[in-house]
């Protein structure tokens, strides 16, 4: 009899350990994972003191369609690229942050904002909902032995945008590995689902 690996492994069909690619090239991708990244949440001023609040998340994944990003890449190092269209270029890129399970069942995730998230019971019916993939606000994911990266929770509801340069000028510090393409096309599909679905009435 035949045993799967641990890249194979699923639940009622969900593959549960992506495979990932760790080769760091020179654009950004669709499915890339990122530490440390800032985001801005506001900035102020008062009386002439400038006030930016950040928030550092520990991991993002980006989410921008891949189709989007090379072509930004290919124009900006294109040799004769046209001097009167530069519809091509990105301003900016979509993440979503990756959580620590463990602290997404706890609802503990964003103590540290000061914020207290649903419990979700990871014995039950709802954790094995999020772990199987079926409930449409999350994506969980688990990262092969080789990335240290806990089984971790996409939550599509807090995604943000990242200045395209900023990340280009990290790149290199903060790149942790890219989630192969069948794997991300699945996320991709799952996101497009969760922004696209339809609020009905209270």
């Amino acid at each position: 009899m035949k045993f799967p690996n641990r890249e194979e492994l699923s639940l009622e069909g969900v593959l549960l350990m992506v495979r990932v690619r760790k080769q760091n090239i020179n654009r950004i991708r669709q499915g890339d994972i990122f530490k440390q990244i800032e985001y801005i949440e506001y900035v102020s001023e008062v009386n002439g003191i400038i006030e930016v609040s950040k928030i550092l998340f520990p991991y993002v994944i980006v989410l921008t369609q891949d189709c989007d990003l090379q072509q930004d890449f290919t124009f900006r190092w294109a040799k004769r690229r046209p001097k009167d269209n530069q519809d091509k270029l990105l301003l900016s890129v979509l993440v979503a942050p990756l959580y620590n399970a463990e602290h997404v069942y706890s609802g503990d995730h964003l103590s540290d904002l000061g914020l207290k998230m649903q419990f979700i019971s990871k014995k039950k019916t709802p954790g094995k909902n999020l772990r199987n993939n079926i409930m449409p606000r999350y994506h969980y994911i688990e990262f092969p032995p080789n990335i240290p990266i806990v089984p971790s929770v996409i939550d599509f509801k807090h995604y943000f945008s990242v200045n395209l340069e900023y990340l280009k000028k990290v790149k290199n510090e903060k790149f942790v590995c890219n989630i192969a393409p069948l794997y991300r096309e699945d996320i991709s599909q799952r996101f497009a689902a969760f922004l696209s679905r339809i609020g009905l009435p209270d």
